[in-house]
């Protein structure tokens, strides 16, 4: 099991909405970077609206960044787009047979280290802005230009 694709689309999403500011980001557009259908784009669009980190008008095209890249974490995205809920990125198997020593303590022995896990990944996508994306995503095509 991984984490829902949506949040490594939305932040896609974000970064090409910013690289495309003077341009009409619609969710066709979106989609052909994503390689996916413009349906799925306008959904997570939705959630990155509901979120307040993009503004999206009915029936005019395109979509802008509702602040700043360097104000937008991961993390936000992450919590955007529902990847999980609360201290819930791992599942523990319920109903596990309470006569077994490891069935009768499982449980509370993992579940400590699996939300620690979880703070930790939290804790760096926290750490990590759009801003920063962008600017490895033009670092990287200035490379791939100058080696061609």
């Amino acid at each position: 099991m991984s984490i829902s694709s949506r949040f490594t689309v939305g932040v896609h999403v974000l970064a090409l909405i910013e690289l495309n500011k003077e341009g009409i980001s619609s969710s066709e557009f979106l989609a052909g970077s994503v390689n996916t259908n413009p349906t799925l784009i306008r959904k997570i669009m939705g959630m990155l609206k509901k979120a307040g980190l993009i503004e999206v008008h009915p029936g005019i095209a395109g979509a802008k960044l509702a602040k700043e890249p360097s104000y937008i974490t991961l993390l936000d995205v992450y919590k955007a787009v529902d990847v999980v809920k609360e201290k819930e990125l791992f599942s523990v198997h319920e109903n596990p047979h309470p006569n077994c020593p490891v069935g009768r303590n499982i449980q509370d022995s993992i579940t400590p280290v699996l939300s620690a896990a979880q703070l930790a990944l939290e804790k760096v996508l926290g750490n990590v802005t759009i801003e920063d994306i962008l600017k490895d995503i033009v670092d990287k095509e200035k490379f791939r230009i100058v080696n061609e």
